[in-house]
């Protein structure tokens, strides 16, 4: 079974068309879905349950739903085997990348926000602190509700908004990282002091200028939030 899906996301294949990326991606099944395990540790915080991107696209689809559930199962019940699948297809997507002279781009927590950077990978008899630091050549990236994560080099954070809670979103205002916010209707020029850019344009989220706001549109169950996750703007 294949963990990462190469090339054929709905969304990171804006980026691949035609570009310098070959992104590979990675569903879970969000917060606390999974009886004991929870991919989403702010969940509960910032109040995302509901509108979580785990029901937009071909996420709402019950058989996909199941997918990713079942590769969260792998992740809570034997971790070193899970790591083994993620190398393998890593091994994978860089072949593919090299063969159409692209660099390659991973996004990990596609529906989870798991700090990556904490868990031990082995590959061929060597222990590597995480999975970044094992294939360096590769520009890791995610969207994050944990602000104050210590990552490697060649992994690159969005903090991810939320306004459903007034005290998380006073934390994540402040991050010096990007911030990517959802939200319905066209999108504002600016937001939280930052200038706003189209995030939904490529995901390819570590070329961003620094010191923006990523705008995001709703998707999913998001389309009908009244938490305050989605924030309702318009442009100037």
């Amino acid at each position: 079974m294949r963990y990462l899906a190469i090339g054929n996301n709905a969304k990171t294949i804006k980026s691949d068309k035609g570009g310098e990326y070959l992104t590979a991606i990675m569903y879970l099944a969000p917060a606390d879905t999974v009886p004991g395990i929870n991919v989403c540790a702010m969940a509960e915080l910032a109040q995302c349950k509901a509108p979580c991107l785990f029901t937009a696209g071909r996420g709402a689809m019950a058989p996909i739903q199941q997918a990713r559930i079942n590769k969260t199962i792998a992740f809570r019940d034997d971790r070193a085997a899970f790591m083994r699948v993620i190398v393998a297809d890593i091994r994978e997507a860089m072949k593919k990348a090299r063969k159409i002279r692209v660099r390659l781009a991973v996004r990990m927590n596609g529906t989870s926000d798991i700090p990556w950077e904490n868990i031990p990978v082995t590959i061929d008899g060597v222990e590597y602190a995480n999975i970044m630091t094992a294939f360096p050549e590769v520009q890791f990236y995610d969207y994050t509700k944990l602000p104050g994560r210590k990552v490697p080099a060649n992994y690159h954070l969005t903090v991810s908004y939320s306004g459903a809670n007034p005290a998380y979103a006073t934390k994540a205002a402040k991050t010096q990282h990007n911030i990517a916010v959802v939200f319905a209707g066209t999108l504002p020029a600016t937001f939280l002091g930052r200038p706003v850019i189209d995030g939904d344009a490529n995901d390819l989220r570590f070329l961003d200028p620094a010191g923006v706001v990523v705008g995001l549109s709703a998707k999913g169950k998001a389309k009908k939030d009244t938490s305050g996750f989605v924030i309702i703007a318009v442009a100037a």
